[in-house]
């Protein structure tokens, strides 16, 4: 297997280390004030939803949406800046590299930041004993194949905008309903039921389904399904994006 795009990855790592902190804590605070404000706050007001408190309930969720935004905005403005203003990309395919090896390498990258922001959220679950069980381990690879379908749609998005400001029709119009309709705050089953079928063909639901029930110390159903879903989001998305960078870049 080739495994050049880890030089990518790797040069990421560095430039990203030297501001690591204030990353993560940035990373970290949006769903920890989820937890906190709507956990606690609004919880508070709530009876308990699916047999938990509401903010156990919520935790499942956060954990996923955490990922998605990091992964997503990794893929997009620091992998755009990388590509079109700091001419980073132009500088490395001057090196034995090829475009798919730069391409692959921030896909595994923005999904690694993915992880982090995940597992990150997961340890403050922890800490509030909301993710007593051991099972609460196996959201690690659930995380994980959230990051790499979300960076994989970034890509796509970044091969396609001429700016920064074309992101935010993205997080506008995808990223957004996905936070509201996928079961992060409430159970899919209050929505509607034209509703209920447009979340089922969204990632976020998918990965949402698995993390949960194993949050709550509990095995998922449909496991197949919803990490197939996954699955195919994240490899027919980082084909496309492939393609289009090409397009974009060598033409």
């Amino acid at each position: 297997m080739n495994l050049r795009f880890l030089h990518v990855w790797c040069r990421n790592l560095l430039v990203w280390r030297k501001l690591a902190i204030p990353s993560m804590l940035g990373n970290l605070a949006e769903p920890l004030f989820y937890m906190i404000g709507l956990g606690f706050g609004l919880g508070g007001m709530l009876p308990q939803m699916q047999g938990v408190s509401y903010v156990a309930f919520l935790a499942g969720g956060v954990v996923c949406s955490s990922a998605m935004f990091t992964a997503s905005f990794e893929a997009m403005y620091s992998a755009f800046s990388r590509m079109h203003v700091q001419r980073t990309w132009d500088a490395i395919l001057n090196a034995p590299l090829t475009l798919d090896d730069v391409v692959i390498g921030e896909w595994v990258w923005a999904a690694s930041k993915g992880l982090l922001s995940g597992c990150a959220v997961l340890l403050v679950a922890a800490a509030l004993e909301l993710a007593a069980s051991p099972l609460a381990l196996l959201i690690i690879p659930v995380i994980v194949l959230t990051g790499l379908a979300f960076s994989a749609l970034g890509l796509i998005v970044t091969a396609l905008s001429p700016s920064y400001d074309f992101f935010m029709y993205y997080f506008t119009l995808a990223i957004t309903p996905m936070i509201l309709l996928c079961g992060v705050f409430y159970p899919l089953e209050q929505l509607p039921a034209l509703a209920q079928v447009a979340a089922q063909a969204l990632p976020l639901t998918h990965a949402v389904a698995l993390s949960r029930p194993l949050m709550l110390g509990a095995l998922p159903t449909q496991v197949g399904l919803h990490v197939l879903v996954l699955v195919i989001y994240a490899g027919v998305s980082l084909a496309v994006a492939r393609h289009l960078l090409r397009n974009r870049i060598l033409q």
